[in-house]
């Protein structure tokens, strides 16, 4: 949860009124922004936010923003208008594709700056780089004396010590290379970059430098003082969408100090791209329906105070039938993304405390869901077979589930910005993962007999996610004699007792061996597959020894089962 520190006379100045000094009364106004105030006393403010989705509130400026409608200071949405064109160009390298690809700019101009909002706006930029930006991996946020800057600008790639500049906090000159072994944020955030032969470099026409990113902004240009009115802002990283949203919330926090927004257009090389006019401060629109409102709050509510909550929320309402309402959502709310996301600000402006609690009006009794007994009953089997059951990670890597496995490759729900290389993808199927977990514990005694029930990720454009999450069954069985005729004996035992009949048809799969694998059909429907794994596999995976495997999907073999699931307990 983001914790943001707010001087106590700047949120007043925004807000237009005076905060109350008493901690609970403070926090009962900061409750509707899920907020609490850890520390009041002095001049500034402390503040734990809940909701860690809303990076528009992590600053001072979309703070009292958001407030300002809960305290009926202001109501509706906030339009925020781009002035004009500021006539800035930015021209991306293509050699920047595989580097950090993605810029977006804005000019904010006659911003009123004093060293209170100056200290504001660098804690606000600092927040979203660690937070939003993922440590300045995924973005990083500049902002310059756009008075001191001459357009066309060039965000390029240099080389280590091709170029030097003055970086922020230092008086001497540094190249690049020296910046990521001297300066406190090239140690710090070097590491995003220094693989790379080259690295990522932000100048203007006369060739002055205005930034490293994402490492450090120019003493020269990347320095915002009291005496700076017009602010060029840049984000730069790996992501567009989160670029773009990124430097809406910065903009818009400049443009709360009484600042214009001026567009800039950002060319790129890369193919789809072309001219991208940037900030982009267009708003969603979402039909809210009345009656799914009045059903997910149980709170009778007219109409009237329905439209009167969303303007609190800093919604604008632009339509409104008997059933239906038409709301606009305002740019800055990139955490908006269902309805259900509204209700819950529609729950929030009516207030929490508000809502009368009530009993439940169905007495139900506890008890294990079917899917969980008969998951239950599987285990109880497989351990009474011989087998250890063992839990591994969802997350894998397309060289697990394919190239170790001699299987084609497929379509699988990939991570967009992975931490490791070795978890880039969710799984979908089992069996890699328990050929993992051996290859792990090649040291312990044979033979090994493994099992695990958890679920895959299947693409499935059919589900609102796009996705589908089986759950299946592995089993493994590893030893100088382990065969298909062991595994199918383990299942054989398996579905007897969970009085399932099933049938075995030939098939080919780069996983088996070619005569000893077969579809396992249950209700002549395809359930799982059974085989003796090809000695390709198990070199692959560094095992020693035949091994023998069965995966089936639980639903099928759940739906197989009929009512025999009732008595099948041991």
């Amino acid at each position: 949860m983001p914790t943001i520190e707010v001087r106590r006379d700047d949120l007043e100045s925004l807000l237009g009124i005076e905060l109350p000094k008493d901690l609970e009364e403070l926090n009962s106004i900061l409750a509707f922004v899920k907020g609490e105030a850890k520390l009041a006393e002095g001049p500034e403010i402390r503040i734990e936010l809940k909701d860690s989705n809303r990076a528009d509130i992590w600053g001072v400026e979309g703070l009292a923003r958001a407030l300002k409608g809960y305290l009926d200071l202001e109501r509706g949405l906030k339009n925020y208008q781009i002035v004009d064109a500021s006539g800035v160009d930015v021209n991306v390298d293509p050699r920047l594709k595989d580097i950090r690809p993605y810029i977006a700019c804005s000019v904010v101009k006659n911003v009123k700056l004093t060293d209170a909002a100056i200290k504001q706006i660098m804690h606000f930029q600092d927040k979203m780089d660690q937070t939003y930006g993922r440590n300045r991996r995924r973005t990083s946020i500049g902002v310059y004396d756009f008075d001191l800057i001459t357009p066309p600008l060039r965000y390029g790639v240099a080389k280590p010590q091709e170029i030097s500049f003055v970086p922020l906090e230092l008086v001497e000159k540094l190249t690049l290379e020296e910046i990521l072994e001297k300066h406190p944020k090239g140690i710090e955030y070097g590491h995003i970059v220094r693989h790379h032969p080259v690295w990522p470099i932000f100048i203007d026409s006369e060739d002055k430098v205005l930034s490293f990113p994402p490492i450090i902004n120019s003493i020269d240009l990347g320095r915002v003082t009291e005496q700076t009115r017009n602010v060029l802002v840049e984000v730069t990283g790996t992501t567009h969408e989160t670029v773009l949203d990124t430097l809406t919330n910065v903009t818009l926090s400049l443009a709360d100090r009484e600042g214009r927004i001026h567009s800039t257009r950002i060319h790129y090389p890369y193919r789809g791209m072309g001219e991208v006019e940037t900030p982009l401060l267009s708003t969603d629109v979402f039909q809210i329906n009345v009656d799914y409102v009045k059903k997910v709050l149980g709170i009778k509510l007219t109409i009237r105070e329905i439209r009167s909550l969303l303007e609190r929320s800093r919604y604008g309402v632009v339509k409104i039938t008997k059933t239906q309402m038409v709301v606009k959502v305002p740019c800055y709310r990139v955490d908006i993304l269902h309805p259900i996301d509204i209700v819950e600000d529609i729950a929030i402006a009516y207030d929490y405390n508000m809502i009368q609690p009530r009993w439940p009006q169905l007495l139900t009794i506890g008890g294990l869901a079917s899917e969980t007994e008969f998951r239950n009953v599987i285990r109880e089997i497989m351990i009474g077979l011989g087998y250890q059951e063992i839990l591994s990670f969802s997350m894998t890597d397309p060289e697990n589930l394919f190239t170790k496995m001699e299987s084609k490759p497929e379509k699988v729900v990939e991570v967009a910005n992975p931490k490791l290389a070795s978890m880039t993808c969710l799984r979908n199927w089992l069996l890699p993962s328990l050929l993992e977990f051996l290859s792990n514990n090649t040291h312990l005694q044979y033979p090994q007999r493994i099992f695990e029930i958890g679920y895959c990720a299947l693409h499935d454009e059919e589900q609102e996610t796009k996705t589908k999450e089986p759950e299946k069954l592995a089993a493994v069985t590893i030893h100088s004699q382990a065969s298909f005729t062991e595994a199918k004996s383990i299942m054989d035992a398996l579905l007897a007792n969970l009085g399932i009949s099933f049938q075995l048809e030939p098939c080919s799969h780069g996983s088996f061996i070619e005569g000893r694998a077969g579809n396992v059909l249950v209700r002549n429907c395809r359930a799982g597959i059974i085989g003796e794994l090809h000695p390709q596999v198990i070199q692959n995976w560094g095992l020693e020894n035949p091994t023998a495997a069965f995966e089936v999907n639980l639903a099928d073999l759940k739906q197989g089962a009929g009512r025999s699931i009732e008595t099948a307990h041991p």
